[in-house]
């Protein structure tokens, strides 16, 4: 357990140290994620900025926010490795590779929050958008981000066998923005397409974070609708699969003897 706190510290630090040497570059994506924001708000509003009726759209936003850089940056950084030929020492630690990957993501999502607060915070600030974030809101995102690990597990997987995965992080992402209820609530979905969304990773963690803390719904009463212990179901099964799927992949990747080739 020490040893697993050590590498989330290390890899916290290492994040810190690439978002301040590459501040350029992480300022243009946080301007481009927020004119996406901008323009999707623009679009569902039919070309008017409602304050209102963006609060909803925002914590959407936020939770997609954080799916796109854990999806983006897992699949780049397995690919950096195995490029750089480091890949193979990742299996050389005492610890498994699926739990560094799983540190990583902690030290990802550690260093998210920075960026997505202050995107959140400029965007609520311009758009004038009247957002009071409740504590109970924490439990509930931090369900939703496990069973997104696990969903990362799964892409970490097809990086070790087709290691360009480039192109699915990115159908990943989109889909996660359009179809999980981050951009318009499901409840406006065909029947059909909301059966789809409820299975994908963030759907249920987005509605019940909204009822948290737009309907001022306590966790209580999150607990007993059943709302939060789908949840925790959804992301426990997410992780679980996410974890053999990781381990099956990782099992061909060593098999083929291409673990740590590109």
């Amino acid at each position: 357990m020490r040893n697993i706190a050590l590498a989330i510290s290390n890899e916290t630090y290492k994040r810190l140290l690439i978002i301040w040497d590459y501040r350029f570059n992480v300022l243009m994506q946080l301007v481009v994620i927020s004119l996406i924001f901008v323009g999707a708000c623009f679009f569902i509003g039919g070309g008017q900025l409602n304050p209102e009726a963006i609060a909803p759209l925002l914590l959407g936003f936020i939770v997609w926010f954080y799916a796109r850089i854990v999806v983006v940056a897992i699949g780049a950084d397995l690919l950096g490795e195995a490029q750089a030929g480091t890949l193979e020492q990742m299996y050389m630690s005492p610890i498994p590779a699926e739990l560094l990957l799983l540190g990583r993501m902690c030290a990802i999502l550690l260093t998210s929050t920075i960026m997505v607060f202050l995107t959140t915070g400029m965007l609520a600030l311009v758009l004038h958008i009247q957002l009071s974030l409740h504590w109970e809101g924490i439990p509930v995102l931090f369900l939703t981000l496990i069973g997104l690990s696990g969903f990362t597990l799964i892409l970490a997987g097809a990086a070790l066998v087709f290691k360009q995965v480039d192109a699915l992080a990115d159908l990943i992402q989109n889909a996660m923005l359009f179809l999980t209820g981050a951009l318009l609530p499901i409840d406006h979905f065909p029947s059909w397409l909301a059966t789809i969304a409820h299975t994908l990773p963030i759907t249920q963690g987005i509605i019940v974070l909204r009822n948290v803390e737009l309907n001022n719904q306590s966790l209580m009463a999150a607990w007993m609708n059943g709302s939060i212990p789908w949840l925790a179901l959804h992301s426990a099964v997410y992780l679980s699969i996410g974890w053999l799927v990781f381990k099956w992949c990782e099992r061909i990747a060593k098999r083929r003897g291409t673990l740590g080739q590109y």
